[in-house]
């Protein structure tokens, strides 16, 4: 039997982070899965969260090396997180989704805009209430799967004020608790791709990609 390979982290609080990330993850789809990446002393956890159109990426430095690539389960992932040792046990690997294959580039981001986190997180909030009160006004003949996502569509793939960003990208990052620290949101592109950055972690969306739009149901 070989020996499982293990993620461990250097800085406090990395392992518990993970497994919020990861619980958030199964709530929207039990089973998900995620890409690692490791090298250079840096793993990138990487996923899709089910009902948004975006990737979603939490980093952390290690204190051991290791180079890795592999595509896993989620829920397998969050089992084998161990806190109190800063570390997780990486599963034997899965069939990966067809997002895995496309991910955002390693290098090359270049940021070009910084925003307080208390307004970024406003306007997720601000968009989600909208989306739940124009729905809401839909007699229920109106209220079809179809008008609903028109109306999704519409609202998560404005912009965040003149930064480019879509609003899919800030209300997933909102529900997937990244916008909950204090320092400022950083806002990156590279080539096609646009990414929202924080201390818990990223959301990165083609710059290009339109009309894909976020589920019907606001978080």
């Amino acid at each position: 039997m070989t020996v499982q390979q293990r993620l461990v982290f250097a800085d406090p609080g990395e392992a518990a982070g993970l497994a919020a990330f990861l619980g958030r993850l199964l709530r929207w789809e039990k089973n998900a899965a995620v890409r690692i990446q490791a090298g250079g002393g840096v793993a990138g956890i990487f996923a899709k969260p089910a009902r948004f159109e975006v990737l979603a990426v939490r980093t952390g430095r290690l204190l051991e090396p290791l180079e890795l690539d592999v595509t896993v389960s989620a829920g397998e992932l969050l089992e084998g997180i161990e806190e109190e040792k800063e570390s997780v046990r990486i599963p034997g690997p899965v069939t990966g989704p067809p997002w895995a294959g496309v991910l955002p580039p390693r290098g090359g981001w270049q940021a070009f805009a910084e925003l307080p986190p208390d307004s970024v997180r406003t306007v997720a909030v601000a968009a989600v209430g909208e989306f739940r009160e124009r729905a809401e006004k839909l007699n229920e003949r109106a209220r079809t799967r179809e008008t609903l996502d028109a109306l999704a569509d519409e609202i998560w793939s404005r912009p965040l004020g003149r930064t480019g960003l879509p609003l899919r990208a800030v209300h997933a990052a909102h529900a997937l608790g990244f916008l909950r620290g204090k320092e400022p949101v950083v806002l990156l592109r590279a080539g096609a791709w646009l990414r929202l950055r924080t201390t818990d972690g990223s959301v990165a969306v083609r710059a290009a990609g339109k009309g894909a739009g976020l589920s019907v149901t606001p978080v």
